[in-house]
């Protein structure tokens, strides 16, 4: 058997998501059902500046009083004019009343709730290198926007 390989990361971008007020869909067997708009933001990384396009949304699936379920899809637009559609999974989870405080639209110290997510980049050009990459990411929700600092796995 070779030797184990540790994957590495390289940061790409620090995604900052200007976020709308959420349109609560209700309780379903899975969980509450909810859709959070995503307004614009910006990309800032050591290669990839852009701007995050006012279209898609955050389908969230609160599986129980600690457990959110993320799964957002959007756009970036380089600031070469090159555009990249992102699908984002993530888990949110903290204490029961931390989470409820994040849904109310409160701020909440970002140490004290784990947010982890996958974002899947698919791009053409400068940025398809991208596509044969799986990407990991901490995130912070704020009242009005989440940011998502993004590594790619090596």
């Amino acid at each position: 058997m070779g030797a184990m390989i540790t994957p590495e990361l390289e940061y790409l971008a620090t995604l900052t998501i200007k976020v709308g007020t959420p349109a609560e869909i209700g309780s379903t067997p899975a969980g509450r059902r909810r859709i959070i708009p995503i307004e614009g933001g910006t990309v800032d990384g050591p290669a990839l500046k852009g701007k995050v396009l006012p279209l898609g949304a955050d389908y969230q699936l609160l599986r129980s009083e600690t457990l959110t379920e993320l799964e957002a899809k959007y756009a970036i637009e380089t600031d070469g004019g090159e555009r990249i559609y992102v699908e984002n999974f993530g888990l949110r989870t903290g204490s029961r009343e931390d989470i409820e405080r994040l849904v109310r639209g409160e701020k909440v110290d970002p140490a004290r709730i784990y947010f982890r997510c996958l974002p899947k980049f698919t791009a053409s050009g400068e940025w398809e290198w991208l596509n044969s990459k799986i990407l990991v990411g901490t995130g912070e929700r704020h009242p009005d926007s989440v940011v998502v600092n993004v590594f790619v796995l090596n």
